[in-house]
């Protein structure tokens, strides 16, 4: 009934809808595992049942969008052309996730229920090496400058990020060809622990909340871009192999578009490496 009233359709109209369409989304699914799923035995994967009932009710949307880029894929060829054709559907992946993180971020905050994000805050303090949120939010709103002193280090960290992003990026593009979609599993995922640790800056102070922001998203805009870039390459070669088969000369232009937005992505994941080792570390300290 949900897909009936919100088209997947009409956001073809304009990529900032999506946005909205991610705030409805992630509210109503916050709301349901808040009312329906908190006190019961699914209570230890609160934070899991949030991401998935927002992945279930976007897959449509997902999959309309791959599909549509996929029939405008088989007119084209040459990086110019691909980003022409494909740019308002990164776009309106971006602004998907956006309206996931606003919504994950500020039900995090009104609520004060920690517990719908156990698993994602869990994950958030995993990277960050503390015992508990407290030290959590102790070590990211202290000066951390001096645990990163030479370049050797900042060079080790980068290759390290860099790393991990693309083991991500793999992740992702086996996902999206495998189920499609599938890949907005991991978008949602990185919305919901990218609000938990801006929830973690809010619980100290309200004031904290841009900083937690700017913080993360700084670098993270590229990093998700980049991700949804590879989504979008992964899925569009999926339905190219079901549509076309392999052998296929629209298949050849398909897989060589692909490759081209596989090549995007990792250059914005080298930026985003950069930026988050070289420049946010000197504009947050």
């Amino acid at each position: 009934m949900l897909e009936s009233i919100i088209n997947p359709k009409r956001t073809d109209r304009g990529p900032v809808k999506m946005f909205f369409v991610g705030l409805i989304y992630a509210s109503l699914s916050v709301i349901l595992v808040k009312l329906f799923f908190l006190n019961g035995v699914f209570y230890q994967s609160a934070g899991i049942l949030v991401v998935t009932f927002a992945v279930m009710f976007s897959l449509p949307f997902m999959y309309f969008l791959i599909k549509t880029e996929e029939q405008a894929d088989e007119q084209i060829e040459g990086i110019f052309s691909v980003w022409k054709v494909h740019k308002n559907a990164i776009y309106a992946f971006m602004w998907l996730f956006l309206g996931f993180l606003v919504a994950f971020s500020f039900w995090y905050i009104f609520l004060q229920d920690s517990n719908l994000f156990n698993a994602q805050i869990e994950t958030y303090c995993t990277i960050n090496n503390p015992g508990n949120i407290e030290n959590c939010v102790l070590k990211n709103s202290q000066d951390n400058s001096g645990s990163i002193t030479g370049e050797a280090t900042k060079g080790i960290r980068f290759l390290s990020i860099i790393s991990n992003n693309l083991n991500v990026m793999i992740f992702t593009l086996l996902f999206s060809l495998i189920f499609g979609a599938g890949a907005i599993f991991i978008l949602a995922w990185n919305a919901s622990v990218i609000a938990a640790a801006i929830g973690v800056f809010g619980e100290q102070s309200i004031n904290n909340i841009p900083l937690g922001v700017a913080r993360y998203m700084i670098h993270g805009a590229p990093e998700i871009a980049a991700y949804f870039v590879t989504a979008l390459a992964g899925g569009m070669l999926g339905i190219g192999v079901i549509k076309n088969g392999v052998m296929n000369k629209m298949f050849l232009r398909l897989f060589e578009n692909a490759m081209i937005l596989l090549f995007i992505a990792i250059i914005l994941l080298v930026l985003a490496g950069a930026v988050e080792v070289y420049l946010t570390p000197f504009l947050f300290g």
